[in-house]
């Protein structure tokens, strides 16, 4: 921390998740980890797999920043919470993750239709202090992809009490109410 400011870096290659994080953590200088390579995503739950980015960045010798791991998914109830863990793993490479997930949801309707979103924080300080913070967003999956905001599952994502997917509601709705920007709040609150 330097003068009120915590200077982190965030194990992920993910520009999206960069840029979204950068605005849900102010008085956070927040940089990629510079590293070749990320570890593999082994963990059975988003907490494991958070936890070993973060532990990784550490292991790279940073030691006057903070480290951020985060892992985040997707869990469909009529996929029995699939894609989870395996959300960024669920499409092969160049295979489109929405279009596959709408497949293998078929036509399913109502309660099936049930999803949430999940996101876990591992932060760990330069003395070793660990912190943690979880988000999760109910809602549902459409039936077509809609908007062009965000990323990631965004387009077929309908949060509880919406009727527009996060794609259309936007960057301001999504950095005040998403799994990832609640995720956020509970990590500030930690601190």
């Amino acid at each position: 921390m330097r003068s009120g400011v915590v200077v982190a870096k965030l194990a992920s290659r993910n520009p999206h998740k960069l840029e979204e994080l950068r605005a849900l953590l102010p008085g956070w200088e927040l940089e990629l980890l510079e590293a070749d390579e990320l570890p593999p995503e082994e963990g059975r739950t988003y907490f494991e797999n958070a936890h070993a980015k973060a532990l990784f960045g550490r292991r790279t010798g940073v030691p006057d920043a903070w480290l951020l791991g985060e892992d985040s998914g997707l869990e469909v109830e009529a996929l029995g919470g699939a894609p989870g863990i395996r959300s960024a793993r669920f499409a092969a490479p160049g295979e489109d993750p929405v279009a596959k997930l709408l497949a293998a949801l078929g036509p399913v309707e109502g309660q099936a239709r049930r999803a949430r979103y999940v996101c876990e924080l591992v932060c760990l300080s330069p003395g070793g202090g660990e912190l943690r913070g979880t988000g999760t967003l109910g809602g549902r999956i459409a039936e077509e992809p809609r908007g062009s905001g965000g990323f990631g599952y965004d387009p077929v994502f309908v949060p509880d009490g919406e009727k527009l997917t996060v794609a259309e509601l936007g960057g301001e709705w999504k950095r005040a109410s998403s799994h990832r920007a609640r995720a956020a709040r509970a990590l500030l609150d930690a601190m």
